[in-house]
């Protein structure tokens, strides 16, 4: 009979990790690639998911996308005008903290300017995100939109998923089939899953996907670039590296 993988033991000495070897290619990667591109571009990125990354590396397909460590990749373009790699590429490095990452093009600054301001997606808050605004589960017959449109255009919740709002720590119970918190014309207070302001938790989190509720909105900011014709770097964010 064959042998069970379901519960294999994994340990974590055959778990593959980031190497040396490998730190050391995308340095070289990353130096090697400088001289083909006309503009080195320093981002930064709010709420990245690797389907939304995976989406701009399409759409700016002729360009280099690189993300990793912001020690390394100053190091990669230089710190100091002796150790650059282009002249005054250097002076990108104070703006290279935080999550951040290099972008290696031949468009033009505004056309990739013009791009990045235009990405928005909204998405499910993760656990340690901070909420945009508050959510509240109003009394009553428990809605699949949990108040968010009016109940006309809304549909019940369905019943099968009031154990698992109990163990979220809603106070529901069925009655006549239906999820019903409070009573069920609407008297009595709602239950309140987040303030705005509030750092989420994973219980918070969960809760609010399964209303639909959205609280994260991917970005892409330009902090600064660096142009090979001119030499020079024009610095768009300020502000934001200082924060970082």
């Amino acid at each position: 009979m064959p042998k069970s993988k379901r519960n294999r033991v994994v340990h974590m000495t055959q778990v593959a990790k980031k190497t040396r070897e490998h730190k050391d290619r995308l340095f070289e990667t990353i130096r090697e690639a400088v001289p083909e591109y006309q503009h080195v571009f320093v981002i930064s990125m709010e709420n990245t998911r690797n389907t939304h990354i995976q989406e701009v590396r399409q759409e700016l397909s002729d360009s280099r996308i690189f993300l990793g460590k912001t020690t390394l990749m100053s190091r990669a373009l230089g710190k100091t005008p002796e150790e650059a790699v282009a002249d005054n590429i250097d002076q990108l490095a104070p703006h290279l903290s935080g999550s951040v990452g290099l972008l290696l093009t031949n468009r033009a600054p505004a056309d990739v300017q013009s791009y990045l301001s235009s990405l928005s997606a909204v998405d499910f808050a993760r656990a340690g995100t901070e909420a945009s605004r508050g959510f509240t589960i109003p009394a009553g017959h428990v809605m699949s939109m949990g108040g968010e449109i009016p109940a006309e255009h809304d549909v019940p919740l369905g019943h099968t998923l009031e154990p698992e709002l109990r163990r979220l720590g809603v106070p529901t119970r069925m009655v006549r089939g239906r999820i019903v918190l409070g009573e069920e014309d609407g008297s009595g207070e709602g239950y309140v899953v987040c303030r705005e302001g509030d750092v989420l938790d994973s219980r918070q989190t969960r809760l609010l996907k399964l209303f639909s509720v959205c609280m994260s909105q991917f970005a892409v900011h330009v902090r600064a670039y660096w142009s090979a014709a001119t030499g020079e770097v024009t610095v768009v964010d300020a502000a934001e590296a200082d924060e970082n």
